[in-house]
């Protein structure tokens, strides 16, 4: 069982649409739609190219009528949009609420199990963006996706946050069009496509999101408070490692930053959250505190220690070979990384030890 979440009007019934017609082509699938009526699935069908013989629609609630349509047409696949929409007679409940959510998805899974039948749940968000109702439901099923993205722009992440199938936390970069989403191949583009010659407060980071490495740019602007505390605002990017960075940089490279105020963000609406961006948000920091450019060239790695040391990450490697791909020639990175590893060609890899070390050698 996949259960696949996000906001409202983000793409997820566009998604499994897309999908459920390429999946009709391996087997027999049967959508399930309690949000919207057949003529409107019909009409985003004919706009998206999707049907087949083997795509069955069938717009339904209840469980019961659900379930016997699932054993006379004995599918391959079902979606389900959304579980919220779904209901058990037999529970006196409202529909949505925990205890319909509960046994709908307790239905579905043993219909999975039983007919070995690969079923897809749509599920609403929170306003905090976690998927609505019971916590069980995502223990329940075998696999949670994340449909993330800014409904102002046109490109969407699908994140795996639990898979027993494979490795969590991978991720899908799709671009959203008149016909339906379209793969991004090189996500690493879109996130550097617009990003400025000669801007200050600007830093390029190598991150690992699951097994895929992408390169980001990240903003940083230090302007001085006019408030009595300073303010800290990041968007993408952890609040509190932020503060971190920050004071290492007061303590261990002297730059006087408690009486500025901060705002970063991960250009492109991606989020960003492991150890190996701490360098880049630091030297992005420096860059817009001393308003001196960074080479455009340039890309960073590596963790901050708070003794002012820059640590190893993992894969090195294939971060390495991303930059090389998008024409970097140069790559900060931990000096204890470096050993024995193979540098693609034309690439430069310079190693540091400690933060001022890294940042005497991003500012030449």
């Amino acid at each position: 069982m996949v259960l696949i979440g996000g906001d409202p009007g983000i793409g997820k019934s566009t998604l499994l649409l897309q999908v459920s017609g390429q999946l009709a082509q391996e087997g027999r699938v049967l959508y399930v739609t309690g949000e919207e009526s057949a003529t409107q699935v019909k009409l985003r069908a004919d706009r998206l190219g999707v049907g087949h013989d083997e795509f069955y629609l069938y717009p339904e609630t209840d469980m019961v009528a659900i379930k016997k349509q699932i054993d006379e047409l004995q599918p391959d696949f079902v979606v389900i949009d959304s579980v919220q929409t779904m209901q058990e007679p037999d529970v006196t409940s409202a529909i949505g609420s925990v205890s319909q959510i509960r046994e709908v998805t307790a239905d579905l899974l043993q219909i999975a199990k039983t007919n070995n039948i690969s079923v897809f749940i749509v599920g609403h968000v929170t306003k905090d963006g976690a998927i609505a109702g019971p916590k069980i439901l995502e223990h329940m099923v075998d696999t949670v996706l994340y449909f993330e993205g800014d409904m102002h722009h046109n490109y969407r992440i699908l994140r795996a946050v639990k898979n027993r199938f494979g490795a969590t936390n991978e991720l899908g970069i799709f671009e959203m069009r008149d016909g339906g989403l379209r793969e991004v191949a090189n996500p690493s583009e879109i996130f550097l496509e617009e990003r400025l010659d000669g801007a200050t407060g600007s830093a390029v980071v190598i991150a690992l999101e699951g097994s895929r490495p992408i390169l980001v740019e990240l903003q940083a602007l230090v302007t001085p408070t006019v408030f009595g505390n300073a303010q800290r605002t990041a968007t993408g990017l952890d609040r509190n490692r932020v503060s971190l960075i920050m004071a290492v940089l007061e303590k261990r490279a002297n730059l006087l930053l408690q009486n500025q105020d901060a705002y970063l963000k991960a250009a492109g609406g991606v989020k960003l959250d492991e150890p190996a961006i701490d360098l880049a948000v630091a030297v992005a920091l420096a860059s817009s505190y001393h308003d001196k450019e960074t080479r455009p060239t340039d890309a960073f790695i590596g963790e901050l220690g708070l003794t002012g040391e820059v640590r190893s990450v993992p894969q090195i490697e294939e971060r390495l070979k991303e930059a090389s791909k998008l024409g970097f020639k140069r790559v900060i990175a931990p000096q204890n990384n470096l050993n024995g590893i193979e540098i693609p060609d034309g690439l430069r890899v310079l190693g540091v030890a400690t933060l001022t070390q890294a940042l005497k050698v991003a500012f030449d």
